[in-house]
């Protein structure tokens, strides 16, 4: 087969691969695929994995060891298990239904118009692309920053409060951190769309059954989860330092890299503390997610590689 030949095929089976057949000016129900699975993934897993992050939390501000922190919230009851649960799901139900969506959108609309470009190729330009319009929802990650640092405390009542607040420095206050947003979302996605179908196809064959392709795409984004948690957690020190700031001077992701790296002494070891809790989480949460996403699409959209 030639090379040209090859690069048609793979776009050719690309399109097959995501449900993209019909022409990128038609559009209908099964494009709405990455959308609603990506959206019903983030429910799943935020309703899962709430309790665990609670009482990872719980750990980390009270500084109590596990089983302390699982009986205060079992003294709490059921009725208080989810509390709070409502911001991190609407975050993440917006966000994941952005990325799975707008990967197919792009990834449509670049097969059928370049039906020679390599699979890889497409792959990443439609994983940065649905990375870099994530970004519109960095308020969201702005205001949970706020929250979360104990010098704001006394500052802010509740979400609410802390938008209206924000709002006082001006709308731009509200993107603060949104380069390092950039490039991490671009670049992550741009790995995690190219590796998770190559991972899974490098896993050791299961039974073809609904529950072994769960099991496979659970490692698969398990495995992917961790890595990239991993690579760009200086990325998410350097944002989470640039967000922390309210008013003032807006620091570029350089220098502000720099000013944290000075402070933790010039040592790399620093720029990662908190990782292994990092990487612990995301190979729950990706695992979830892409095991979820995978099986939503198989019982919601059975005819997807039909069209």
């Amino acid at each position: 087969m030639s090379g040209e030949s090859s690069h048609v095929y793979d776009s050719a089976r690309l399109r097959i691969e995501n449900g993209w057949n019909k022409s990128h000016s038609v559009y209908g129900k099964d494009d709405m695929q990455g959308f609603v699975c990506g959206w019903g993934a983030a429910v799943i897993n935020t309703v899962v994995t709430f309790p665990v992050n609670k009482l990872m939390f719980r750990q980390q501000l009270h500084g109590m060891r596990i089983h302390r922190a699982f009986n205060q919230m079992q003294s709490e009851g059921l009725r208080h298990l989810y509390r709070g649960l409502l911001p991190p799901l609407l975050q993440k139900t917006f966000s994941l239904s952005l990325m799975f969506g707008l990967y197919d959108v792009y990834g449509k609309l670049l097969t059928h118009n370049f039906p020679t470009m390599q699979k890889p190729v497409i792959q990443s330009i439609a994983g940065m692309g649905a990375g870099f319009s994530e970004a519109i929802l960095t308020p969201f990650e702005r205001l949970q920053t706020l929250l979360q640092d104990h010098r704001y405390h006394n500052q802010f009542k509740n979400s609410f409060h802390a938008f209206k607040t924000v709002r006082t420095y001006g709308y731009s206050e509200y993107y603060r951190g949104v380069s390092a947003i950039l490039v991490r979302n671009g670049l992550s996605n741009a790995i995690f769309f190219n590796l998770r179908g190559t991972i899974k196809d490098a896993l050791p064959t299961t039974p073809q059954s609904k529950m072994g392709n769960f099991c496979e795409d659970f490692v698969s984004g398990a495995l992917l989860g961790a890595l990239l948690s991993t690579i760009f957690f200086p990325v998410n020190t350097t944002k989470t330092a640039m967000q922390a700031k309210l008013g003032g001077e807006f620091i570029s992701p350089r220098k502000m890299f720099f000013i944290v790296f000075e402070k933790r002494g010039r040592r790399w070891k620093k720029m990662f503390r908190g990782v292994h809790l990092a990487y612990s989480r995301a190979m729950i949460s990706w695992g979830i997610i892409n095991a979820s996403y995978e099986l939503l699409r198989t019982l919601l959209f059975p005819h997807r590689q039909e069209d």
